[in-house]
């Protein structure tokens, strides 16, 4: 059985994700795909929930995803609503599969007609069986119909309401896949198996569900990652059963960690679960219940909940990698960049800068403009962080003032609204931080340049190398040089970064010694380090009455 049937309508794509946490970033690069095929094609781009995995589905996660996708700038045509975007012109919906099952049932019942599928009353223990079975004897497991099967009499049994799951009948044939991306994929029918339609709790299972819905909804390319391309066989033959069109499928190739592993939301606890161990902490310190905290440990594949494992990290003092939107969100990327970066993997503009370099950095605008299925790549595509943080960086660093003001403040507002007192010169400590910043979290990172405004006197701690070299060392010594300074600094008026660096500069002058011998022994007294913005900035933002206390603070500790 073949299929290159290309629909000849508007262009639809979708993106269907199941709503059980945040968008991972391999969601959101098919979600962006399709995003962009539809806008570079003049089409349509929706968004449907795959809700229906009750026990791990909720609305919290829906809106989540939501969020995530509108923060990326992706506005989809049609789907749920989310303040102008979305809703239902075309009166496609709904859009929640929950709210959908009268016509999986439909279609179910159709299909059960014309002896193309069949209910199956095997319990879960026996399907066990059956695949340890098929374990010991080294093969696959697969299944069929068996021969001489009683139609009537299963039929009976499922009216009668005898727990069953509903299956499809997979034709006998092989079965090519005409992808987009990869080319002619050939499947053999010993691959294929009769595969549920309908699970026991009376729910669609994904197979029926996304075939029905896209049917339903004019779905014309279907862009997803290449782990499902072992589904296309189901799905095209369910979709020549039901009379159907079958959509342009285009798998998108795998993503990667930089170690060649598959970026999973795993990651983060497979970091944490090996740093606990490392640690050797006592489990009676942290906060989970010691029994799960030992499960978990055990079991290289179990995940905790986000709130617990945020917990842990905290507990630990462990940074977690970032894997889902949220997560770059809070750790300061820019969506724009994000996008970009995200185009990238997979996907190849094809143009030259006049350098001779490839074409990288892009805006959403050119993404939506240039997009084809032609330009995706079949290779895995690796994730580079540092490659990422790179393309904020530079982002920030294009930015006037006023721009990287109002994105910091959001962010502020959004992940860290106590960490700035209202007696911060903001403005100042912005201009001061953000030539060092990678990210909008930058400026009031614990290890970040703005760290030394943010806490108070007697907060920080002392760099023992910076101490050493700068305070310790030298004749007179950087103490010395320092005790003489107090004077110099209490008298400095009026107290602005331009005042300040004339009047150390004149202080250096006088005793015929470079602007170094004062200004580091003065940085680290105040900050703890030897580096810090520029010497007036971070003395300006602290204040005359700080800076005065940190200094003899400094001297004080000397002995």
């Amino acid at each position: 059985m073949t299929d290159a049937t290309k629909p000849e309508s508007e262009v639809i794509t979708r993106f269907a994700p199941s709503p059980t946490g945040h968008l991972h970033v391999g969601g959101a690069r098919t979600a962006l795909f399709s995003w962009a095929l539809a806008r570079a094609m003049g089409g349509r781009f929706l968004v449907r929930i795959e809700d229906t995995d009750q026990a791990r589905s909720s609305m919290e996660a829906v809106e989540g995803l939501l969020e995530d996708l509108h923060w990326l700038g992706m506005d989809w045509d049609e789907g749920p609503a989310l303040g102008e975007v979305g809703g239902d012109p075309r009166g496609i919906g709904p859009f929640f599969q929950s709210e959908r099952t009268d016509r999986y049932d439909t279609a179910i019942q159709q299909l059960l007609e014309r002896d193309l599928a069949y209910p199956a009353f095997e319990t879960p223990e026996e399907l066990d069986a059956l695949r340890a079975e098929a374990q010991r004897e080294k093969r696959n497991f697969r299944y069929l119909r068996p021969d001489g099967w009683d139609r009537d009499a299963a039929l009976e049994r499922w009216q009668a309401g005898e727990p069953c799951v509903i299956r499809f009948r997979m034709p006998r044939s092989d079965v090519t896949v005409e992808d987009a991306i990869l080319g002619s994929v050939p499947f053999e029918a010993e691959q294929l198996d009769d595969f549920v339609l309908r699970k026991r709790d009376g729910f669609p299972t994904y197979h029926l569900a996304v075939v029905v819905d896209d049917e339903q909804m004019g779905v014309s390319h279907v862009l997803r990652g290449q782990e499902h391309l072992n589904n296309t066989p189901k799905h095209m033959a369910l979709q020549h059963a039901l009379g159907y069109r079958v959509p342009v499928f285009g798998h998108l190739p795998v993503i990667q960690n930089a170690d060649g592993s598959k970026m999973s939301k795993r990651d983060k606890d497979k970091t944490a679960r090996a740093f606990t161990k490392e640690a050797g902490v006592d489990p009676v310190t942290l906060p989970i219940e010691s029994d799960r905290l030992a499960r978990w440990l055990g079991d290289k594949r179990g995940q905790l909940e986000t709130s617990e494992l945020d917990a842990l990290a905290a507990a630990l003092g462990l940074v977690l990698p970032e894997i889902t939107v949220e997560d770059f969100r809070r750790g300061g990327y820019l969506p724009e960049v994000v996008v970009n970066f995200l185009a990238l993997l997979g996907w190849s503009p094809g143009e030259k800068l006049e350098d001779g370099r490839d074409l990288e950095r892009f805006d959403p605008g050119f993404l939506a403009e240039r997009f084809s299925l032609d330009r995706v790549g079949r290779s895995n595509a690796r994730f580079d962080r540092a490659k990422l943080l790179a393309f904020n960086q530079e982002t920030i660093g294009a930015m006037d003032e006023d721009a990287f003001a109002a994105r910091w403040s959001g962010w502020l507002r959004r992940y860290a609204p106590a960490a700035v007192s209202t007696e911060l010169d903001v403005p100042l400590f912005l201009r001061a931080t953000r030539p060092r910043s990678r990210t909008l979290a930058d400026p009031t990172a614990p290890d970040g340049p703005g760290a030394f405004a943010l806490s108070s006197d007697e907060g920080f701690g002392y760099d023992d190398k910076a101490v050493t070299k700068w305070l310790a060392k030298g004749d007179p010594s950087g103490f010395v040089r320092l005790a003489e300074l107090r004077q110099t600094v209490a008298e400095i008026e009026p107290f602005s970064p331009d005042a300040i660096e004339a009047s150390i500069a004149s202080w250096c002058e006088a005793r015929e010694i470079g602007m170094g011998k004062a200004a580091q022994p003065l940085r680290v007294a105040v900050t703890g380090s030897a580096a810090s913005p520029a010497l007036g900035d971070t003395l300006a933002i602290l204040g005359r009455e700080s800076v005065l206390a940190r200094i003899d603070r400094c001297l004080g500790e000397q002995a």
